[in-house]
Formats: structure tokens, sequence, C-alpha cells
């Protein structure tokens, strides 16, 4: 793999969160058979997680079906066909939100820290343990992998008010000028 294959992506598009795929469960990505490089297809959503100031993103955010998900961290973790291995007991009650809900945040309890084992986009295996924000992000995205947004996982009086929040949020934002 050259190095100008390992830094090449693109800014995909985010899909409206109304869009079939966010509410379907994505598919295995076949490493014997990549649909995409996994490099690049690992880079493209991490340039896309960037470039719209996310915490995570998976792969059906952006319309694309394979169980694949990006995180922030020191360096970005990127996770190929993830499985779940352990849960805390211990939950926690924190706000969150999502790219696909722009200026949304409603409080979701999620466990203190997740085991997980995912692949690399190199095709290489681990197991990892992530706590706190982290493992938030890990199960967030991962509930994407499965059809789920947190919007489902939110008390309803709660997601209500968010939802109005948000609104607000969104009327105060000024259109874009065109420059010409």
């Amino acid at each position: 793999m050259t190095e100008e294959t390992l830094l090449t992506h693109d800014i995909l598009p985010l899909v409206p969160n109304t869009h079939p795929i966010l509410f379907e469960p994505t598919k295995r990505f076949d490493f014997e058979n990549p649909p995409l490089p996994p490099v690049y297809l690992a880079n493209c959503l991490i340039a896309t997680m960037n470039h719209n100031s996310g915490m995570g993103l998976s792969a059906n955010q952006v319309g694309l079906p394979w169980r694949v998900f990006v995180m922030r961290a020191e360096e970005a973790i990127v996770c190929y066909n993830p499985r779940i291995i352990e849960v805390s007991p211990e939950e926690v009650n924190l706000d969150e939100g999502c790219l696909s809900y722009p200026f949304m945040y409603v409080k979701i309890k999620r466990p203190m820290f997740v085991k997980a084992r995912f692949t690399n986009a190199f095709g290489e295996t681990t197991t990892q343990q992530f706590v706190g924000m982290t493992a938030r992000c890990f199960l967030h995205e991962m509930d994407h992998l499965e059809g789920i947004n947190f919007t489902q996982r939110a008390n309803k009086a709660l997601l209500d008010r968010a939802k109005r929040q948000a609104l607000k949020v969104q009327k105060r934002q000024k259109p874009a000028k065109l420059a010409l």
C-alpha cells in the first residue's frame, strides 16, 4: 500500500435522519472481497467525522451499509465488524448527541465501560476495553450498526424537550452567505 493510498480520502455527505439505511442492521465488511479499500473507507469516515466536528461516525450515516465506524480519540479508532464482549453493570446517564440529529442532545443511560473485539483498516483484529466517553461513543456507534439511533433509547419527555431545544437553536442559525 502506497503512502498516497494511506492519505487519500473524501468527505462524504451525511444522509438525512429519516433515511431507511439508518434503521436497518448493517452488513459485515468483507476483507476478502472488500467493496471499497478498507484504509480509504476509514480515511473517508475520519475526514467526514472531523469535518462535521463529530466524536464518532458510522458508515450507514453516510449511506454505506457496512459494519464499520470511527471514533475520535488521541488517534482515531477504526472499528470494522465490531462485537461487544462485555459491558459494565454500572451505568451512567449523560447528555448525548449525534451527527444525524444536529443540535439535539438528550440524556441516555449507558454502561461505564465496554470490552469489544474489532478489526482495524489493515485487517488486524484486536480486543480492547473502553471507558467513559469512549465507551459511550463506541456503544452509540454500535447502535447505529444495528439500525438503532439514540432517540430510541431516550426517555420520551426528555426527547421531546431536546427536540424543541434543537429547533430553537436551528432557527437561530443564520443561512450562510454565498460568495460571488
